[in-house]
């Protein structure tokens, strides 16, 4: 949304980010891809870069719509990531100067692996029953592979 809004004037962000946003209310890819269509073309007269920007970027925004549907408000936050990246930084800060490189990587590899068994045994962030509702077998038109459901 910012690489689209940063090709529009700044009182016009309103109008073009609620154009936008109806992309991500469509119930599945077939929608939301032609409506992302059809907001570019209607925005093509006024900013053409931007149309440009979003027949370009059409395929890389709507990725999102191959997962299940109550996991895609979750693929757009980073917080598990920051959240990882503050504790590797907040164990690295007690120990303060590493004597080499491998302490680090063994320093860090050891959080990670830490962080792997908690998210196995006690967070489930995204529900894997939710996978189950995929089609055994659905190929991928963005990707153009097969993929089997978890």
């Amino acid at each position: 949304m910012r690489h689209a809004l940063a090709h529009v004037s700044r009182g016009q962000h309103t109008v073009v980010a609620a154009a936008i946003r109806q992309v991500f209310d469509q119930p599945d890819r077939a929608h939301a891809g032609e409506t992302w269509r059809k907001v570019s073309e209607q925005l093509r007269p006024r900013w053409p870069k931007l149309a440009d920007l979003m027949d370009a970027s059409e395929h890389d925004v709507l990725a999102y719509t191959s997962f299940p549907r109550q996991h895609r408000t979750k693929l757009h936050s980073t917080n598990p990531i920051e959240r990882l990246n503050k504790e590797v930084k907040r164990r690295a800060d007690v120990v303060g100067i590493f004597p080499n490189e491998a302490s680090i990587m063994r320093l860090i590899g050891a959080v990670l692996f830490e962080q792997n068994d908690e998210w196995q045994t006690a967070s489930r962030y995204m529900m894997v029953e939710a996978f189950a509702q995929i089609d055994t077998e659905e190929i991928d038109p963005i990707l153009s592979i097969t993929t089997e459901a978890a």
